[in-house]
């Protein structure tokens, strides 16, 4: 059965914990697998399950989020859908900034007027994962639900850092608690099919994706105050309107820190990775790139994405971004590379080449780079040494940042030749 739905992206977030990633661009236009960004993942996923109107909310460092959705999705004359950038704006209702999800989705409520649709899909734009949302849909409509939350379920260890939902055997949502200490979580357990209780998997968190029948959510918004969803609205909501809960079991991952980022692109490279960019398609800002060109170069278990020029001695289980440059005799290793937003002119590229003032733009000649992550632009020259690991202490510094052991060189800087990190 065809649904008549409307999607929200909720794209505005600050990302303090991606910092420096998000220290020029909101957290959903951070670029991953080389090519695409976070926030092409749910619009993606919604153009897969049928569902093409769109809106996405952007507040915090939006410019390149904005431009990339502008120049990206582009529908038909013939056809009725959309993906609309939604701003925080100053009007006569007030000029803040949207202040939690709730507020956000409840301040653009106007825009929905003159939509002819049934249900809303709220969803967020910081998320990896692969989803069918018209299976969601099916479910919410055949269980009479006013509300559905998503939920996937996870083990004791990584309840406490999620808001936990008891669901009983009819998938009710009954209760909820936010990030509950390892002490509460004996009652915290739901029904789940028996292969994921022997994995201890027992628990269900929510993945910040809602389905609201149209009427409800309008009500809920107005009668609750309350800024953030899984704050205010959901918890208020539960026993007194319809909750479900819809199991979702496949990968999922909510990139969150640099740990999970860096994990999660870096898992992309594995023989039979867990999200897999071959089964389903990933719709982005499409470039009329050249085709990658290596030379004398050994690569293993790696991603490399248009438009690369290679010498490298060997690239292993790293992700090499669009329009990369790499020279010659160099070794990367467990690294992400997001490569370059522009090519310099042949002419200036041997300039820089010969003189090295500054490097050109891309990863200079007899490098080690390892456990790191390259933001775009950098221009890092020759014999330069970078290697994170565990040893390394955390720390935040005018070109790098160190996160977990994870070397971050930050967005279009230079590092000098012979430089050493680790």
């Amino acid at each position: 059965m065809i649904h008549k739905v409307v999607s929200i992206v909720l794209g505005g977030g600050r990302g303090t914990r991606l910092y420096p990633l998000t220290d020029q661009r909101s957290k959903p236009a951070v670029p991953i697998a080389g090519k695409y960004r976070l926030v092409d993942i749910p619009i993606s996923n919604c153009l897969s399950s049928g569902f093409n109107k769109i809106f996405v909310l952007t507040q915090y460092n939006s410019a390149s989020l904005n431009k990339h959705i502008k120049n990206t999705f582009n529908f038909s004359v013939f056809s009725t859908g959309f993906v609309d950038i939604l701003a925080a704006e100053q009007t006569n209702e007030g000029d803040r900034w949207y202040e939690g999800t709730a507020d956000a989705v409840r301040r653009t409520q106007k825009n929905l007027i003159g939509i002819d649709y049934d249900y809303i899909l709220v969803l967020s734009g910081d998320q990896l994962y692969q989803m069918d949302y018209s299976k969601l849909i099916d479910f919410h409509v055949e269980s009479e639900a006013e509300v559905t939350l998503a939920t996937i379920p996870v083990t004791a260890n990584d309840a406490t850092g999620f808001g936990i939902l008891k669901a009983n055997e009819k998938n009710e949502i009954e209760s909820f608690i936010e990030k509950p200490s390892t002490d509460l979580l004996v009652d915290w357990a739901s029904d789940v099919p028996e292969h994921l209780e022997n994995e201890g998997r027992k628990y269900l968190a929510s993945m910040g994706i809602y389905v609201f029948s149209k009427g409800v959510l309008k009500q809920l918004l107005e009668e609750n105050p309350g800024m953030d969803f899984g704050k205010h609205i959901i918890p208020d909501a539960i026993g007194v309107n319809r909750v479900m809960s819809y199991q979702f079991e496949d990968y999922w991952t909510d990139i969150g820190t640099i740990s999970s980022f860096f994990e999660a692109n870096i898992g992309l490279t594995d023989d039979i990775p867990k999200f897999n960019l071959f089964d389903n398609p990933v719709f982005t800002r499409a470039r009329m790139l050249p085709p990658s060109k290596f030379g004398g170069t050994t690569v293993d278990n790696s991603i490399v994405a248009d438009g690369c020029i290679v010498h490298a001695d060997k690239i292993s289980r790293s992700v090499i971004g669009i329009r990369s440059r790499i020279g010659i005799g160099t070794v990367i290793r467990t690294t992400y590379m997001m490569g370059a937003d522009y090519y310099e002119k042949l002419d200036d590229l041997i300039e820089l080449y010969h003189t090295q003032e500054p490097p050109p733009i891309g990863v200079g000649e007899r490098c080690y780079i390892e456990n790191a992550i390259l933001d775009k632009n950098c221009r890092i020259g020759n014999d330069v040494r970078i290697k994170g690991g565990g040893k390394l202490q955390d720390g935040d510094f005018e070109k790098y940042s160190i996160v977990d052991g994870i070397v971050i060189i930050k967005k279009g800087v230079i590092i000098e030749n012979g430089f050493t990190i680790g």
